[in-house]
């Protein structure tokens, strides 16, 4: 024992081990896919996929992307580099993403972090990523120390833009640290970087309206452009084949009950393109998962908006201070959103959690009282519930009437009985009534209504009878249904342009509706009559009519109650808001992709901003509806299979 110990005294003791930058460095890592068996191009695909994180992680992706019809395409990921802030600049820019987010909406800058773009996307080979990590990490060591910290930043705002330029004289300083970089990268790894030459900012906002720039303004202000900062280079990619898509978060997992769906697990991301959505029905989308690479239909109401830069992998993080340089790489660039933290750390660390709602679409539910004023308006604008039609095809009426115009329930989520209507059975194929679930649906809302201690002072609809029956429903959740009368007004009806054949609906009248026992007001005069409806009005013409209603409904409740519930269509949610915000009316085309993204029973708020006559979103009293589908079922069919 004693010549052991003897024998480890004479072993020269080694130098203290440098604590080396955790580059994307994988060349172990791609010898030991290799030697599992992998082809060369599916490993370093899934390295540079994961960040060249390790090897648990590549065998991941590989097995989770065996049926992706795209893992041996030889497309390259597209790459950049950014400057990210860290220390007390950026905690106050992130409560700036938080708070102008929450107040005023998203706009174009909370898509992607708090940055300086130093470089254009550009593309590189997958074999050639583990020499860009390279060349950055050489260029940023070229330039230790050699970069005062902080930047001399200079706050600018316009009626469209706010944002913190560089000083012109340290804006040239840092594109010389960039084209450094793309000598560098061309040098190791055969790539074509453009450094970026336009002047050095930080986008805080922009597209944003102009009603909204006061508010914006007093927040920029409030921004100490000196705080201590430690600006990093980091090197990002993103998939280029989704450059142009939309970004969406799965909710909830879903298993596919067709061939065609998609399985959706829990906190996957999905790529959306609207020229995709040919083959979707309502309810439905058309998407390509992140986790897998497998595309297919999936319900809409499983999945949440994201950010684009949410799915961006992160492959090297570097100080320019000479301390040791913090190096984040294989993470997904949402879990980096504004610090080097992963995932929800860095954001608990700087905001409590009820804030989160900043950082995301507002889905915050309010609590009873917590309206800033008791006085104000506010109007509740919610979609009818599910419909007869899209539930059992278009030919339902054929299949529930016999040959005398009896009615015959042949599904549980059939209504028991239906209105009858002077026109005939006949009319029930352009104006359907709700399903069982539908009423469900509504009573559901309004129960949840009645327990956020939420008053509905008026309530108005679309002629149409889905819309009747589903306030109906929900003013019996609200146990209101005895005293509140519903206000059937046929301007709220959807653009008539949607309408199929020669002429508008023949809609049930409101005496008809009344003596069907629904709550009907018999006696109340629309301001926009049937005889003023077009069949296939002009997208103006539709906005505009939503616009002027919506106006109307409000002055004629204004000083009688304060609050006002309208249901109608999906794309009322939208045409009966956007305009009373001081917002300009959106194009048709992304007016559709807005409108067919709403779920049965969408439920949206607006509160008026003192006596401005401005309004504005603010989060609804209840929580969010949400469902999935239930596909029928013929036992003969399944179970008796020869």
């Amino acid at each position: 024992m004693a010549a052991k110990e003897d024998l480890y005294a004479k072993v020269t003791p080694r130098r203290q081990r440098q604590n080396r930058p955790n580059t994307v460095k994988h060349g172990s890592t791609l010898d030991v896919l290799l030697s599992m068996g992998f082809p060369r191009t599916r490993a370093l695909k899934a390295l540079v996929s994961t960040g060249g994180k390790n090897v648990q992680a590549a065998c991941d992706w590989l097995f989770s992307h065996l049926d992706d019809p795209f893992l041996d395409d030889p497309l390259p990921r597209e790459y950049v580099l950014y400057l990210r802030p860290s220390g007390p600049l950026l905690q106050q820019l992130s409560q700036f993403w938080k708070q102008s987010r929450l107040t005023c909406g998203k706009n174009k800058a909370h898509n992607i972090f708090p940055h300086i773009t130093l470089c254009q996307f550009f593309m590189c080979a997958d074999e050639k990523v583990e020499a860009l990590t390279d060349a950055l990490q050489a260029t940023v060591a070229k330039w230790k120390g050699r970069i005062p910290m902080p930047l001399p930043l200079e706050l600018y705002i316009s009626s469209s833009f706010i944002g913190l330029f560089v000083e012109e004289q340290m804006a040239e300083v840092l594109k010389s640290f960039a084209a450094d970089f793309a000598t560098e990268a061309a040098s190791k790894a055969d790539a074509h970087v453009e450094p970026h030459k336009k002047q050095l900012h930080v986008t805080m906002a922009y597209h944003f309206h102009t009603s909204h720039l006061p508010v914006l303004e007093k927040l920029a202000k409030s921004l100490d452009v000196a705080a201590g900062c430690d600006w990093l280079a980091v090197l990002l990619s993103r998939d280029i084949r989704f450059a142009n898509h939309e970004t969406l978060q799965v909710m909830y997992p879903y298993v596919p009950q067709n061939d065609d769906e998609l399985e959706l697990l829990q906190g996957d991301f999905i790529f959306m393109s609207p020229v995709e959505q040919s083959t979707a029905s309502e309810g439905w989308l058309y998407g390509t998962s992140l986790g897998t690479g497998l595309s297919g239909l999936l319900p809409e109401n499983y999945v949440s908006h994201a950010d684009e830069s949410d799915t961006w992998v992160v492959h090297g993080s570097h100080s320019f201070l000479n301390c040791a340089s913090p190096s984040t790489s294989g993470s997904l660039a949402g879990g980096l959103l504004f610090d080097g933290q992963l995932n929800d750390s860095l954001l608990d660390s700087l905001m409590d959690p009820s804030s989160l709602t900043g950082l995301c679409p507002p889905r915050q539910v309010s609590k009873p009282g917590a309206h800033s004023s008791s006085s104000k308006m506010r109007l509740f604008v919610c979609r009818h519930g599910e419909r007869m039609d899209v539930v059992f095809g278009k030919h339902w009426v054929s299949q529930c009437f016999d040959s005398k115009g009896g009615y015959v329930r042949s599904n549980l989520n059939m209504p028991c009985s239906l209105p009858p209507r002077i026109g005939g059975h006949r009319d029930y194929e352009k104006d359907c009534p709700i399903t069982v679930f539908g009423s469900t649906q509504a009573r559901l809302v309004g129960e949840a209504l009645l327990e956020s201690h939420t008053k509905i002072d008026f309530i108005y609809c679309s002629p149409s009878l889905r819309c009747v029956q589903t306030a109906h429903h929900i003013l019996q959740g609200l146990q209101l249904e005895a005293t509140t009368k519903i206000r059937v007004e046929p301007g709220l009806f959807e653009w008539t342009k949607w309408v199929s054949g020669t002429c508008l609906p023949a809609w049930i009248p409101p005496a008809e509706l009344a003596a069907a026992n629904l709550s009907v007001d018999t006696t109340y005069r629309p301001h926009i009559p049937v005889s003023k409806l077009t069949v296939s009005e002009s997208y103006d013409t539709y906005i505009s009519r939503s616009f002027q209603v919506t106006r109307e409904i409000l002055t004629e409740c204004k000083n009688l109650g304060n609050t006002v519930l309208i249901v109608a269509h999906a794309s009322s949610l939208e045409a009966c808001t956007r305009q009373i915000q001081g917002l300009s009316p959106q194009n048709s085309k992304d007016f559709v992709q807005v409108v067919r993204k709403i779920p049965y029973l969408g439920f949206c708020a607006c509160e008026e901003m003192g006596e401005t006559g401005v309004w504005q979103l603010v989060d609804p009293p209840i929580l969010p509806l949400t469902h999935g589908p239930n596909h029928s079922f013929n036992w003969r069919e399944m179970l008796m299979q020869d």
